[in-house]
């Protein structure tokens, strides 16, 4: 069974001060792309993130919200319009999810870190998948 990973669009692309702000769908789609290795060979080996991740194959589950959320999907990333809250509709997908089913979550939201730690996912913030 893959792993699932779930990426906190809004939270990630804010991490970083490039620009995002002038052009938010354009900041999600760059992510998505980015995202897209991982799925075939796990996240990068860091200490804050667990080893199953690091492991191949893993899905990726890009959660956008507000402008982003006519993002498409890519053959390696699916992206999930939030209809309402991208942090609601995050703790929905993790706790859908089977549970044996090992769930990290992306985000440096510490409401949205205490929520889905809550439902069993492991968490980690924004450098585990952007450098």
């Amino acid at each position: 069974m893959k792993a699932l990973v779930v990426v906190d669009a809004a939270n990630v692309v804010g991490s970083v001060p490039d620009g995002w702000w002038r052009d938010r769908h354009g900041a999600a789609e760059r992510l998505r792309d980015a995202l897209a290795a991982y799925a075939s060979t796990g996240l990068p080996a860091r200490a804050d993130v667990p080893a199953w991740a690091c492991e191949a194959p893993v899905e990726i589950v890009l959660v956008v919200e507000g402008k982003a959320r006519a993002v498409d999907s890519v053959p390696k990333v699916r992206v999930e319009a939030a209809p309402g809250s991208g942090d609601d509709h995050i703790v929905t997908l993790v706790g859908d999810r089977a549970p044996e089913r090992p769930c990290l979550v992306v985000t440096a939201d510490r409401e949205l870190r205490s929520r889905v730690g809550a439902l069993g996912a492991s968490v980690v913030g924004p450098r585990a998948v952007h450098g």
